[in-house]
């Protein structure tokens, strides 16, 4: 497979992914998009600056749609592939900006997703209606339920309830930044994603930096990778990744704290 990707990746003149010096591999919200004005636009100047040297891949909660819109339309440079929708959604970017899902890599998410033979999003969202502090997003992901919390109304009882209930009909449930609840297909999230993929595409790992910033990607910060934990992190994020040698507790806010990781595990040397 990972030949397969190479050849394609060559034949609308990228070069493949696996060849580059250094790949980041970053959430958006606070990691990616975090920080001052100066700080981002240093950090993504740097990235176009060095596309023949450096890999690109977002891993983050947002759906494509967003993606699409972020890099097309505010200045965001573009990915060469995506993890997105917390870890249930692995695809390339085209040359044009589409975000085009990899179906070998998602195929046992959907498996994982449906495995009751029904639609896990009506499910669960029909199981989740009533309780209270939680409000299902509109948008239309494919293998994930996500809800806003209103905190002063999901309390203790609310979210064992919640917790319980997603637990029975065999999903996994992710409170980040005490504002989001997601029910993603059991045993998938970032990390899992991210490392299938990288495998996929024949990175190697210890040229890849994970960066981060909230609950959400706790699983991609301990996998293994060079990882960061960029400065303003989640308090429960840093209460998880304490103790992880692989990881780097930054002082520098989103770019900065990505770049200050680069420079600390010497992953590339021009920045």
């Amino acid at each position: 497979m990972t030949a397969k990707l190479a050849t394609c990746e060559q034949a609308v003149g990228k070069a493949p992914i696996s060849s580059k010096h250094f790949v980041l591999a970053t959430d958006l919200d606070g990691t990616f998009l975090g920080g001052s004005v100066e700080d981002r636009c240093r950090f993504h100047d740097w990235i176009e600056n060095n596309r023949d040297t450096v890999g690109l891949i977002f891993v983050t909660g947002r759906d494509p749609e967003f993606i699409v819109d972020v890099t097309s339309r505010q200045g965001v440079p573009r990915p060469d592939f995506v993890v997105g929708d917390v870890g249930t959604t692995i695809a390339e970017v085209t040359r044009q900006g589409a975000v085009e899902p990899i179906a070998d890599l998602e195929a046992d998410i959907a498996a994982a997703w449906n495995h009751a033979g029904a639609d896990a999003g009506e499910m669960i969202r029909s199981a989740l209606e009533d309780i209270a502090g939680l409000a299902v997003q509109p948008a239309g992901f494919r293998y994930r339920v996500s809800y806003d919390i209103d905190r002063t109304r999901f309390d203790d009882d609310a979210r064992a309830t919640a917790c319980a209930i997603v637990e029975e009909l065999g999903h996994d449930w992710l409170i980040s930044a005490d504002r989001y609840f997601d029910v993603l297909p059991k045993g998938f999230s970032k990390g899992p994603s991210l490392l299938k993929l990288i495998g996929y595409l024949g990175v190697d790992p210890a040229r890849c930096l994970a960066a981060g910033d909230t609950l959400n990607d706790l699983t991609m910060l301990e996998c293994g990778l060079p990882a960061v934990a960029v400065g303003g992190a989640e308090k429960a994020l840093l209460e998880k990744i304490g103790g992880l040698d692989h990881v780097l507790t930054a002082e520098a806010i989103g770019t900065a704290g990505i770049a200050e990781a680069i420079r600390a595990f010497g992953l590339h040397p021009n920045i």
